[in-house]
């Protein structure tokens, strides 16, 4: 550990909302709070809030296999930039995660990164070919609690509900936490060729599109295998209205269904692809103005528990063919608190909730992340200037790629500072390692 930290001057999200207060860090716990600490480092943060690091449930590092567009150390320190101490990484890396070996790899990587917490997520089925079930209850042994093909949803009925039920019974591998399966809800026999979503814009645009109903279908079917089996599911990256009402409608039937949004899909539409430009395509598909407004509201109302980033770096090489050609994905971890901040109209409380409480409860981290900045807490914590303004830049980003859609937009919120396991990774808005 580097010393003891004191925080001054800040508002304080603890068990019991804000309030203000000064925090000492000491050996990787929050030792005190309470008026006039100081430190062997002492941060002046008037006006900012001190709240749990943010948790993403949804990035892609790309290593190992695409260390050219991102590795595990810079989408760490990315992360540690946009003030999370834990990330959850996709599995669609060359070789897939799903195996014992590749999730040591990844393991590894991340403790000699020492940025923030990576956790690997595991395929769902061996290449995510949605054929044969990985060996789930061997990467559970190793740590991973969270599955997905994301990137492709599981086609087949019979699959998925053998994965539910294989993914419900490994709990006690694992102290008793659920095993989360999290789906990329799309029917690819009706999403196939399209490039941008199938609407209006489409049309005008000359390019083919994926409906709505591609990703719904397969949100309804989930609930109902949910239902069937009682396992436990996660929707990722929803993004259409009529996806959040099937979740709404799960949820008030009592079902264990959780689901996610990206800053993409609340703040970017399809009418963005008129530009032509490759940096706006996406997977998938940036939706209609309708659909934006469904979930602002469903993170409003809790039905969608979680903002997740899906970040996902390309070189500029591969980003700058055409629109058919070029890869979708777009950055994600470094402007996703302003984004969110600025263009949805929640508290910094209400915000804290859908980017660390909730999405670490989701990951099974909960026990060191997402948690009140109080005495004998973990100290995994992000310091917020949610009033300060700041202009985006891809080639400033500490990502390798560059992928931004925001470039030159300015928005509102800060990350001041970062402390993961009582370390002082983000000083001042710069990574110290």
């Amino acid at each position: 550990m580097s010393g003891s930290i004191a925080i001054t001057g800040a508002e304080i999200l603890g068990a019991n909302g804000l309030e203000v207060a000064d925090v000492l860090i000491t050996d990787g716990s929050i030792a005190e709070v309470g008026p006039n600490l100081s430190g062997d480092v002492t941060l002046v943060a008037d006006g900012c809030v001190v709240a749990p690091g943010f948790v993403d449930l949804h990035a892609h590092l790309r290593e190992p296999g695409g260390e050219e567009a991102e590795t595990i150390e810079t989408g760490a320190r990315g992360a540690a930039l946009g003030g999370y101490t834990a990330v959850v990484a996709m599995p669609n890396t060359s070789p897939t995660v799903d195996s014992a070996a590749v999730v040591r790899q990844i393991q590894e990587l991340s403790a000699a990164a020492d940025l923030c917490d990576v956790f690997p997520s595991g395929a769902i089925t061996i290449g995510r070919a949605g054929e044969q079930l990985a060996p789930m209850a061997e990467l559970v042994r190793l740590g991973v609690r969270f599955f997905t093909d994301d990137g492709a949803g599981v086609q087949n009925e019979r699959t998925m509900r053998s994965a539910l039920e294989y993914a419900g019974s490994l709990s006690h591998l694992a102290d008793g936490r659920p095993i989360v399966l999290a789906q990329h809800c799309e029917i690819e026999s009706l999403s196939r060729g399209g490039i941008m979503h199938e609407g209006e814009w489409s049309s005008r645009l000359g390019m083919p599109g994926q409906p709505a109903e591609a990703e719904e279908l397969m949100i309804m079917r989930d609930i109902a295998l949910a239902r069937l089996t009682g396992s436990r599911i996660h929707f990722q990256h929803v993004s259409t209205a009529g996806g959040v009402a099937m979740v709404r409608a799960a949820k008030e039937a009592g079902l264990p269904v959780t689901a996610e949004a990206t800053t993409h899909h609340f703040t970017l539409d399809d009418s963005a692809c008129a530009t032509f430009d490759p940096v706006y395509k996406v997977h998938p598909p940036l939706r209609t103005a309708t659909d934006i407004a469904a979930i602002k509201d469903g993170l409003a109302d809790g039905t969608i528990d979680a903002i997740a980033t899906d970040h996902a770096p390309h070189t500029s090489h591969a980003k700058d063919a055409t629109f058919a050609d070029a890869p979708p994905g777009m950055l994600g971890l470094e402007t996703a608190f302003a984004l969110a901040n600025t263009e949805l109209d929640l508290s910094t409380e209400q915000l804290v909730q859908v980017m660390s409480i909730n999405p670490a409860g989701i990951a099974g981290i909960d026990d060191h992340h997402g948690r009140p900045v109080a005495v004998g807490e973990p100290a995994n914590l992000t310091v917020l200037d949610p009033e300060a303004t700041w202009t985006v830049s891809g080639s400033a980003m500490a990502s390798r790629s560059t992928n931004t859609p925001y470039e030159g937009r300015r928005l509102r919120g800060i990350v001041r500072h970062t402390i993961y396991h009582g370390d002082l990774v983000v000083q001042e808005g710069t990574a110290t390692r």
